[in-house]
């Protein structure tokens, strides 16, 4: 049996569909190629990023523009463009690895990743071949930097409700740009602008703003709680002339550009948030290791246990399903190209086939960050609050990540917006799931998983993913009816979102295990307590969350049907979480970083 998924999946169908014990592309998949790569941006952060983390902090000499140069030479900024345009072309899962490795960088990450992703994909996914042919290969190599403009002042999450204008001259030669942009990264330096703008007061559209265009200015570099080494300044544009010719796409089909652009954005924000907590898992344990309290180091205190364990189950946890995703992306990319698509429409319409995954990530490896970095500086103490060391620095990089790339709560509302575009789309029949759930319940039948290698945790999956289906049919059923409306219902929408959050994370991480087992890892004991401290985790935050939804939805007749449903399917033997964490645990602090 192949030990990966067989068959070409499709975004959203993790719900409806079952999955062969150990089938799932990880980590222990990498080729010799994939190993070199990321050995090669490892060292790169390593002896050019931290020694001068003060002077990229500082913005001093433009520190952070030579380094991005740089990365071009070494092909870091060109890996996912085609060699005609001065790139590598390399896999998805190249690219990924390539992001986490950038994530641990600090604020020079910022740089990097605003540069690789909405810098450059609006120019490759939807530039003419001339467009592409000017500006491409400098941006792969770094001799052009690029900057994306689409937050004004009154249009951040609502961006399609930006006010900056542009009128066609007379002469129908250029467009007449007036407005403002705000929170732009790589402002400072960069040598191209992406702007949007409307068009006859109403069209969305994107324009090519080449610096030193007369009547684009910028303002001051932004006083920012943290990633301070980015360049972040508003943009103004006054009776800023640009050539038709520059026009991105179509007119009117700005939101195209935007939203599309934002999908591969959103994934490689949630790989780069996890090199950066597996960095940060390595601070936590070496100071828990050297900090000597009442004669012992603290890292013997199950306190501190408690937090290194739960550190790395979700670092572990944002990797599984980061290179699960990867794995996909990659295929249906192959796909695309199967059938005749080039390859800059096969990549776009991969990442909109899983944009709701690439949510997923998005907000599992920002909020597992946010963790991260919290009891990192809470493991330091005194020294975490003081900005000598370097838990501070890290805690207040980390909070952008939850406001990047559309807010985390944007991204929880997307994510069942899409799922339900899916549904009436045909390409998910949540009524048969959903129907398939009620008279499960309803008989009590339940298939035998006994021959399973963790039969209670694969059980407690597959109910997770039924409890999944039971709310959503029931939600579609109430909005089809007009009962609700779930645009304005988002608190609901929230608690169905971490729902199937949680149901995909636990799913991917038992997949991984049953892998690793099949291999006879040698560290399978750390890795099943991973695997069951995580289930345990899972279903205690799914019970809470259907709970909450069944009370925001469900009618007082019908409460107590589904309470039992609930209460059926969050079923799981409770788990000795304090021997499971100090398992964890102790196997980091006898390694002194983060070894999973």
């Amino acid at each position: 049996m192949d030990t990966l998924e067989a068959t070409l999946r499709k975004g959203g169908d993790f719900l409806t569909t079952e999955n062969e014990e150990g089938a799932i592309y990880t980590p222990e998949d990498f080729t010799e190629e994939h190993h070199m790569i990321k050995s090669s941006v490892d060292e790169f952060v390593e002896t050019q990023i931290f020694p001068n983390a003060e002077k990229i902090e500082k913005m001093e000499n433009n520190i952070s523009a030579d380094l991005l140069e740089m990365c071009g030479e070494l092909g870091f900024l060109g890996a996912h463009m085609p060699e005609e345009y001065n790139g590598m072309d390399l896999d998805f899962i190249s690219n990924a690895l390539i992001a986490e490795g950038i994530g641990c960088a600090g604020s020079f990450s910022v740089p990097v990743n605003a540069h690789v992703g909405i810098g450059m994909l609006p120019v490759y996914y939807f530039g003419t071949p001339e467009q592409k042919s000017k500006y491409l290969p400098g941006l792969s190599t770094g001799e052009i930097k690029a900057a994306y403009c689409l937050t004004e002042p009154g249009a951040g999450s609502d961006a399609l409700s930006g006010k900056t204008k542009a009128v066609l001259n007379e002469s129908k030669t250029h467009y007449i740009i007036n407005g403002q942009k705000m929170w732009i990264s790589n402002a400072g330096f960069a040598d191209l602008f992406t702007v949007f703008a409307q068009v006859d007061g109403n069209k969305f559209t994107a324009f090519l703003v080449d610096k030193g265009t007369e009547g684009l200015s910028l303002g001051e570099e932004e006083r920012k709680m943290g990633i301070k080494g980015s360049s972040t300044r508003m943009v103004f544009l006054e009776n800023v002339q640009v050539p038709v010719s520059h026009v991105l796409g179509e007119i009117g089909k700005g939101h195209l550009i935007a939203f599309n652009s934002l999908n591969i954005g959103r994934y490689k924000l949630g790989i780069s948030c996890l090199g950066g907590a597996k960095k940060v898992v390595d601070k936590s344990i070496q100071y828990a290791n050297e900090r000597i309290q009442f004669g012992v180091p603290i890292a013997s205190f199950g306190a501190i246990k408690s937090k290194i364990a739960q550190q790395s189950i979700k670092c572990f946890a944002t990797e599984t399903v980061s290179f699960r995703i990867a794995k996909w992306m990659n295929e249906e990319i192959e796909h695309q190209l199967e059938k005749g698509e080039v390859k800059s429409q096969a990549k776009l319409k991969a990442a909109d086939e899983f944009a709701l995954e690439c949510s997923i990530l998005k907000i599992l490896g920002s909020e597992s960050l946010d963790y991260v970095v919290d009891e990192n500086v809470q493991i330091h103490g005194g020294m975490g609050f003081s900005e000598e060391g370097t838990a501070a620095r890290a805690y207040r990089d980390s909070r952008i990540n939850r406001i990047f790339e559309g807010t985390n709560e944007i991204n929880r509302l997307l994510m069942i917006n899409r799922y339900f575009k899916k549904v009436l789309g045909g390409d998910i029949d949540l009524a048969k799931a959903a129907l398939n759930v009620q008279t499960e319940l309803q008989n009590g039948s339940q298939k035998s998983y006994d021959s399973y290698a963790y039969p209670a945790v694969r059980q407690a999956v597959d109910n997770l993913k039924k409890l999944n289906l039971m709310f959503l049919g029931f939600a579609g059923q109430l909005s089809m009816q007009k009962t609700i409306h779930l645009k304005e219902e988002q608190e609901v929408v929230m608690a169905l979102s971490d729902l199937m959050n949680d149901a995909f994370t636990l799913e991917s991480t038992l997949l991984r295990v049953e892998k690793l087992k099949k291999e006879a890892n040698e560290s399978l004991n750390i890795y099943e307590s991973v695997l069951k401290a995580l289930c345990q985790e899972s279903v205690f935050k799914s019970y809470t969350n259907a709970m909450n939804i069944c009370s925001m939805i469900c009618p007082e007749e019908m409460t107590g049907l589904f309470v039992r449903g609930i209460k059926m399917l969050t079923k799981y033997p409770l788990q000795n979480q304090k021997t499971h964490y100090r398992n964890i645990a102790d196997h980091m602090i006898s390694k002194n970083r983060y070894s999973l």
